[in-house]
C-alpha cells in the first residue's frame, strides 16, 4: 500500500494543505511562481504551512512560462487556448499584431499597423493585450500561445527590452509598450504562458500567412 502524502501549497490559487497530489495540482498548475512541497505527515505539512522555512528546503516552484530551448515533448497544443503573432514589414517597418481562438481561428483582437516598430514589440503587447483582455473576464483556464521565445521572457521581466527609438513616428507604439509594462507591474495573474513549437505543429494559429 502506497504510504500517504500531505502537500503544502505555499504559493498557488488557493494555499493550504492538500492530501492528494490531484487536489494539489489543480492549486499549481499553470500558476506563475507556484511554490510547494510534499510531507510524510501532517503534522511537517502544517509546521511548515505556518512558517518554518526549515521545512522549506527543496522546496518545487513552477512556472507558467514554457519558454525553454529545448525540444518540447508535447505531441499536441491546447485546443481550448488563444494565439497571438505579430508581422513586420522591415526590422524596424510597419507592424501589426493579433490574438486569435487557436481552435476555430476566429480573430479575437487586431491592433496597428504601427508605421514603426517590430516583431518582437508586436508579439509582447499581443501577449500582455491577452492576458489583460483573459482577466477582465475572470478566465484563469484559457492559455496562451506565442512562438516568439524573446517576447515570452519580456513579459516575464515585465519589461519590453527593446532598442526603438523614441520619436513623434513612434510615440503611439511606445504609449502601448508603457502601458503593457505598468499593467505587468501592477497586476496579477494566472493565465499559462505557452511557446507554440511551430517545428511540430506548424505554423502558430495566428500567423499573417506572409512569409
Amino acid at each position: 500500500m502506497a504510504k500517504s502524502k500531505y502537500y503544502t501549497v505555499w504559493k498557488g490559487r488557493k494555499p493550504g494543505i492538500y492530501t492528494s497530489w490531484a487536489d494539489c495540482e489543480k492549486q499549481i498548475k499553470g500558476y506563475s511562481g507556484a511554490a510547494f512541497k510534499s510531507f510524510p505527515t501532517r503534522q511537517e505539512a502544517e509546521v511548515a504551512f505556518k512558517g518554518d522555512t526549515s521545512k522549506r528546503a527543496g522546496v518545487k516552484q513552477k512556472d507558467s512560462f514554457s519558454t525553454s530551448k529545448k525540444k518540447s515533448t508535447n505531441s499536441t497544443y491546447i485546443s481550448k487556448s488563444i494565439s497571438v503573432d505579430a508581422a513586420c514589414s522591415g526590422n524596424p517597418g510597419v507592424m501589426e499584431y493579433q490574438g486569435v481562438d487557436t481552435e476555430t481561428g476566429k480573430l479575437i483582437f487586431h491592433e496597428g499597423p504601427f508605421q514603426e516598430g517590430t516583431n518582437n514589440i508586436g508579439e509582447f503587447l499581443a501577449i500582455v493585450h491577452a492576458l489583460a483582455m483573459l482577466k477582465e473576464k475572470g478566465d484563469e483556464t484559457t492559455p496562451v500561445y506565442s512562438d516568439s521565445a524573446t517576447a515570452l521572457a519580456w513579459v516575464r521581466k515585465k519589461k519590453c527590452n527593446t532598442t526603438l527609438v523614441q520619436n513623434a513616428t513612434t510615440k503611439r507604439l511606445w504609449d502601448l509598450i508603457q502601458r503593457a509594462e505598468t499593467w505587468l507591474r501592477t497586476e496579477t495573474y494566472h493565465t499559462s504562458l505557452l511557446k507554440w513549437e511551430t517545428k511540430q505543429w506548424g505554423e502558430v494559429k495566428a500567423d499573417f500567412g506572409r512569409k
